[in-house]
Formats: structure tokens, sequence, C-alpha cells
């Protein structure tokens, strides 16, 4: 299983380098012929002689840390020369940026010789210089190398906290491509642990920012451990459909260290498949692309993988050397997961051959590097971020599910979806677990709160719903529906003009009560909104209630009923004057309405408590007083008029 690393495009030249470059040329490096480096040639040749004092350039320097990385898999002993002298070079100009890529080169290198404390020393150096926050891109780059450190290390717990804590900064910086990387060596680390599910399911992250991304070669990269996963589990018409495709485009970009992966994990599709035969021709084309390479630790599970392919062939010599020479090379970089590996390959070949003693001893190597990378604090923290992540996703498809019950009952209500995920401090979850918990016990009781306090909102919103349409049906239907049948008799002939004008009056009727109904359920369905504002002035009550009466002095002499307006003159009030207007309407159409109901009217009880609601709105109070059998006496208040200064002329 590949851990993500990035790769460096070479763009800088200088006239030192260029020295140093036709050397290598001179040497016969493979590396040269690349087109990347040969552009690189080119460039320099044209600003060859340009710039004397090129070591004081931080563009030299930066083609320096820039080619040292190039060289990481072709030629280290570049690698550690370029880096090395960018290092000096920048700490004698102060250069911060071109001090932290050479010791990230330099921890490279160490990482890649299996010296895994040099290697995060000079990690740890780079994230701990000053202004180091100056380039927060870099920090993540080298945060990312030292976390795989840790893992090379079997630290697993510390590397997953270095991991996580990295997404975060990820993701503040929006930097698609590392948090795609540090996704992926999550999923890596899982894949180690032979939790498939778990890493697939980081893998599935990663693939979806990918497709953000669009890189071709990010993602063929991606479907190569995606592939490995497949193997593992038995699905081998996926892990060959995905090798195909990144194969392909290794191939096309010369990407020959990830295409050397490829190979391999093709062949030990065959290998699962006890296609032995097959598997073999896959490892020797990776074995051909590593002659051209100097990466020990992606040659090992190669190496081991030819091992097992010429065990099951019977070819035990072969099968010995190739998983020997695998041991070997884990041996010397440290390679925990080698070692596991290789000690376990190489047990099997001695006990075929009876040679019990060495069996037991490399059975023994396996046994303690496999206690070594189980102990409990790597198991807690891959154990601890699977739970938190299970119950996150339980979390999220339970309010998901009640966010689809409450849209079917109020399709016009959105719920929000509030989610917590818990990213702890590794290092301490066997001590703090118990308290990550009751935090999130809490956090769900509170949401569980919310989600009910919403849901008495949504039952007072559909209460007010219900009484509109009751509003509608009793009061607006019926004067409709009168309405549209007497049009439909005059239409079809069933009525005459003159017939149909005697109805008018009736109509006319139909149509002022259909247009104060409306005008009051409007105002109230305003008000039930909290959009009405109150805006109070100073307005003549006397001159408000002489104006209703004249509105509806048509209706009181159709009911012979006589109306009298006993408010003296100049009655000032200080009140909102619309609003005051519809408490007098509504109080004047009442009284007509309902003194001994000649006209069998019907009412729904939205005048009234319009009437209550505006009155209480402008600082007043109202009330009724009733006796059988003589009537019916309804009393407001509301504040008086206040006195205006006049502006002297």
């Amino acid at each position: 299983m590949f851990f993500k690393k990035l790769k460096i495009t070479i763009g800088r030249t200088s006239n030192q380098l260029a020295w140093f470059i036709s050397f290598l040329f001179f040497c016969g490096l493979n590396w040269a012929q690349e087109p990347s480096t040969t552009k690189l040639r080119n460039k320099i040749e044209v600003l060859k002689g340009q710039k004397k004092d090129f070591q004081k350039d931080t563009t030299y320097i930066g083609l320096l840390n820039d080619l040292s990385i190039k060289l990481r898999f072709t030629n280290p002993d570049s690698l550690l020369f370029l880096a090395t002298e960018a290092h000096k070079l920048s700490k004698n100009l102060g250069f911060i940026k071109g001090e932290m890529e050479s010791l990230k080169s330099l921890g490279c290198y160490y990482s890649d010789k299996g010296q895994h404390k040099t290697a995060i020393e000079n990690y740890e150096n780079a994230l701990n210089l000053p202004h180091k926050d100056n380039y927060p891109n870099l920090v993540l780059r080298i945060s990312n190398d030292l976390s795989n450190e840790h893992v090379y290390n079997g630290d697993y717990s510390r590397a997953l906290m270095g991991y996580l804590e990295n997404i975060k900064l990820a993701q503040k910086l929006n930097n698609k491509t590392m948090e795609s990387i540090l996704y992926e060596n999550i999923a890596s680390l899982y894949a180690t642990q032979k939790d498939y599910d778990q890493a697939l399911y980081f893998y599935s992250k990663v693939e979806k920012l990918n497709a953000n991304i669009a890189d071709d070669v990010n993602s063929a990269e991606t479907m190569s451990n995606v592939a490995s996963i497949h193997a593992e589990t038995g699905d081998f018409q996926n892990a060959l459909f995905k090798l195909n495709r990144s194969i392909k485009i290794f191939e096309q970009n010369k990407i020959l260290d990830w295409l050397a992966f490829a190979y391999e994990v093709k062949g030990k599709v065959y290998l699962l498949q006890k296609q032995y035969t097959r598997a073999l021709y896959w490892y020797n084309k990776s074995n051909a692309l590593h002659e051209n390479l100097q990466d020990d630790r992606g040659i090992i599970d190669l190496y081991n993988g030819m091992a097992e392919a010429n065990f099951a062939l019977k070819k035990d010599s072969l099968a010995h050397d190739f998983a020997f020479m695998a041991f070997e090379i884990s041996t010397s970089i440290q390679s925990m997961e080698g070692l596991k590996k290789c000690s376990n390959t190489l047990y099997k070949i001695y006990k075929n051959e009876e040679n019990y003693t060495d069996a037991l001893k490399y059975h023994e190597i396996y046994q303690k590097i496999s206690d070594t990378l189980s102990r409990d604090g790597n198991k807690m923290s891959l154990t601890m971020l699977k739970t938190e992540i299970n119950h996150k996703n339980r979390h999220d498809a339970l309010v998901l599910e009640n966010e689809k019950a409450l849209a079917k009952q109020r399709n016009y209500i959105y719920i929000a979806v509030f989610s917590l995920f818990i990213m702890a401090v590794i290092a301490y979850i066997i001590h703090q677990g118990q308290k990550i918990q009751k935090k999130l016990n809490k956090e769900l009781q509170e949401q569980k709160q919310d989600l009910e306090l919403r849901e008495i909102e949504l039952q007072e919103s559909n209460n007010t719903k219900n009484k509109l349409f009751s509003i509608i049906a009793h009061d607006l239907r019926g004067p409709i529906g009168a309405l549209e049948g007497l049009l439909k008799l005059l239409n079809s002939g069933d009525i005459k003009s003159s017939e149909f004008r005697e109805f008018i009056p009736k109509l006319k009727n139909d149509v002022n009560s259909i247009s104060f109904t409306l005008n009051n359920l409007l105002t109230w369905g305003q008000s039930q909104m909290e959009e009405a504002t109150t805006n109070p002035s100073n307005i003549d009550l006397n001159l408000l209630v002489e104006s209703n009466m004249n509105l509806l002095s048509e209706i009181a002499c159709s009911k012979l009923i006589t109306i009298d307006n006993l408010i003296v003159d100049k009655a000032i009030v200080w009140s909102d004057e619309n609003q005051m207007d519809i408490v007098v309407r509504n109080l004047l159409s009442n009284a007509l309405k309902f003194t001994y109901g000649t006209n069998n009217e019907k009412g729904t009880g939205l005048g009234l408590s319009l009437c209550q609601e505006m009155v209480t709105k402008n600082g007043g109070s109202l009330w009724v007083e009733s006796e059988m059998h003589k009537g019916t006496t309804f009393y407001f208040t509301v504040p008086k008029g206040k006195k205006q200064l006049q502006k002297s002329a």
C-alpha cells in the first residue's frame, strides 16, 4: 500500500546547478531523459552566465530544492547533495522557505534509508522554524511527511493524530489536493490493519475530492491503492478495472514509481486468484522498472509477492531468495510492515522445508512485530475514530429520516441538520473517551430539544393555516359560488338580462362582504406572520367613526337600523389610523350583522379577534358587556392624542 506523496514541478534555473546537471548527464543518469529534466537543462543553458552572485539568489535555492525531490527515487545521493547545499545557503540568507524545503528533502532522504529518527528530526526542525506560518501549504506537506514517518515507525496512533489535525488545516486552506492525500493515508492505515470496509469508506471521500480536483495522475494513484483493497477482498474484477485505467495514465505520463506499484498490485491480483504464472509476469514487469528506481520501500512487497508466487509453484529456492532479499531490505530501512510480511513468508518456506529451527525463528519475529503494530494505542486510536465515524453516520441517517418524515407532513418547512464530528486528541483518547461520550450525548439531547421546539412551532403554523382555510371556506366560498351560479345561468340563457339585474343589489352586498372579509383576512394573516407594524399618530376618532358609518349606511338602511355617533368633535387619540379604521369598521359591521339577524348572517370570529389584536397593539384594551333581551355593548380604550409643538414662523 502506497502512502501518498507530492510531486514537485521543476521550473527554476541557475548557473552553478547547470554545471552539476552537466556532470550528471556526463555520468549517464537515465532520469536526464525525462521531459521535465530536459526542459530544465535547456533553460539552464539559456540563462547560463547571466548572474554572477547566484548563490544569494532565492530562485537558485528553490531550484536546488525542487531538483533534489525530483531525484528522490532515481539518485538519492544527489538529493542529499542538493538539499544539503540548499539548506546551507538558505541559513546564510535567512530564507525560511528555502530552509523548510531543504529540511523536507533531507527528511525524505533519511526516511528512504530507514533512519526514522533522523528523518523525524529534519521534519520537526522545519516545522519549528520562525515565521513558518507564512507558508501554511508547505507546513501541511511537511506535516504529512512527518505523519508518514510515524507510520513507517509503527506508531499508528501518533500518525493518525497528525493526519486528522492536518485535514482540518487543509480544509481551512481549501487545499483539496492535500485533503485528498491525507484521507488516502488514513485509508492506507486501516488497510494495513485489514479493516478494508473502513479503508474503502475513506477512499470514497478521496474519490469525491479527486473528482473536484480533476487531476488524472492523482486519481490514478488512488485507483491503484483502491485496487489493492479490492484484491484483498476478492473483488478481482473491480481491481483489474481500476488497475488497467491507472496503468494507462502512468504510462502516458511516465510516472515510473507508481507504474511499478500498479504492476505489482496486478501481480497480487493474479496471485490471490492462484494464477501464479500470470502473477510472475506482472511482478517481473514491475521489477524491470525498479532497476531504474531506488525505491527500497516500494520493492519490499514486490519481492515478497514474487517469493509467494514461486513458493506456490514449488520453486522453493527462488522463493527463499526473494523473501530473504525483501527481509534484508526491510531490516535495513527498518520497515515494520515489510518485516512482518517477509518473516511470515520465510516462516512458511522453512516450515515446508522442515527446517523447524529457522521456521520458529521467523515465526517469532513475525509474532513480535505483529504484537507491536497491534499494540493497544494503535488499536484504540483506529477503533475510536471508526466508532466516531459510525456514530456520525448513524446520527446523520436518523436526522435525514426525521427530515423526510417532517417534509411529508409539512412540505414547506426545511429542517436544518446539525452534525457534529468529534475530533479527539488521539494521544489522550483512553483518558478522554468517557468525557467525549458524555459531550456527544449532551449535544444529541440539545438537538432533540431543538427538534421538539421546532415541532411545536410547526404545529402552531399548521393551526394558523387551518384557520385561514376555514375562513376562506365559510366566508368566501358561499358568495363566490352564488355569483358563479348566476353567471352560469346568464351565460346559458336560463335567465334573462332583466332578471339578472334584479340580483344586482344582492350581488353587490355579496361582493362587499367578500371584499370586507378578504381585507380582514389579509390584515389578520399579515399580523400572524409578524410583518404588520404599528405607526401611531394623532387621529380624530369622530371623523373615523363617521367615515365608517357612511360606508355601512346602505346595509343599515336595508335592515332599518339607525346608527348614532355620540363621539364628541375633535376626539383626538394616539393610534395607528389604519388599525383603528379596521377596529371601528369591524365593530360596526358586527353590530349591523347581528341586530335581529334578518339576513341569516354567520360569523367566524375573525373580525373580533382582529379588533382585540389591533387595540392591544395600540396600547389599549377591549371588552364586552351583554344582557339577555337587551343587547350587547363593546368597549375599547386607546391612548389620548399627544400635544405637538408648532414651529414659530
